[in-house]
């Protein structure tokens, strides 16, 4: 199993209308995704970040699933422009050593087939971790 997740704070000047449909857009990944065997949405505890997703994920072929859902796509072009600082990550119980190679290449080639996406994820002020751009150039 994956377990990918994000953590994320908001610019000081997003419009709440706006981030309850971000919000929302998660949760929907969760229900609409196939992929998604569970997840939770919510508020961010006891760290930097206002609010953090997570989704439970078989296999890379469900990640990949994941990642190119129209539902997570809404989720990334109504959601990031609203992001000041984001991190990603991935924790798994699988013992492939390449795992992490393997996520980070899925992401790749969703970057550079899905411009827009790559632009939007680019122009993050603040952005680490297993899905940021500069983890798939290393």
């Amino acid at each position: 199993m994956i377990y990918h997740g994000n953590r994320f704070t908001l610019k000081a000047d997003a419009n709440p209308e706006q981030v309850e449909i971000a919000l929302e857009s998660l949760r929907n990944q969760g229900r609409s995704i196939p992929a998604v065997k569970s997840f939770v949405v919510g508020r961010d505890f006891g760290g930097e970040f206002e609010y953090g997703a997570t989704y439970v994920i078989e296999d890379l072929d469900g990640y990949w699933e994941y990642l190119i859902h129209p539902a997570h796509l809404n989720t990334d072009r109504v959601g990031l422009p609203l992001v000041e600082k984001f991190v990603s990550f991935d924790i798994s119980d699988d013992e492939d050593p390449d795992l992490g190679t393997k996520i980070a290449a899925l992401h790749k080639r969703r970057y550079d087939t899905m411009p827009d996406i790559n632009k939007l994820v680019s122009d993050l002020p603040e952005y680490v971790g297993s899905a940021a751009p500069e983890a798939q150039d290393a």
